[in-house]
């Protein structure tokens, strides 16, 4: 199967962009892909621990916690979450916080990337 990389760029409020993502990335690891799913620029807001579900905004914390089980690296920006005073004790367990340099290197291995967001 294939490799793809998934690069997030829209944070979780006000986008459907994060639920577009996720669901791609279940959808992948379902068909027995490999993934990398990346968050930059407002995405990084996604790996911040604590956060609470409300019916009216996405809650994707659940479903990150499943893609991970089901071996999927989810990274969130190193310099993108420290300029939004996320640093590495604030994220979700099991989400690593690097350098652009990961995104870069696994995505030139991918076999497709697919970059979403930036507005």
């Amino acid at each position: 199967m294939a490799t793809i990389s998934i690069g997030l760029f829209s944070s979780l409020i006000g986008s459907m962009n994060s639920d577009f993502a996720v669901k791609l990335a279940e959808t992948a690891v379902n068909k027995g892909h490999s993934v990398n799913l990346w968050f930059s620029g407002n995405a990084v807001t996604l790996a911040r621990k604590g956060q609470k579900s409300f019916k009216d905004y996405s809650y994707l914390a659940e479903r990150l916690k499943a893609l991970q089980e089901n071996g999927v690296a989810i990274v969130a920006c190193e310099a993108c979450a420290a300029a939004r005073g996320i640093h590495k004790d604030d994220v979700i367990e099991g989400i690593a916080v690097h350098s652009m340099d990961w995104y870069v290197a696994r995505a030139a291995k991918s076999d497709r990337v697919l970059h979403i967001g930036g507005e």
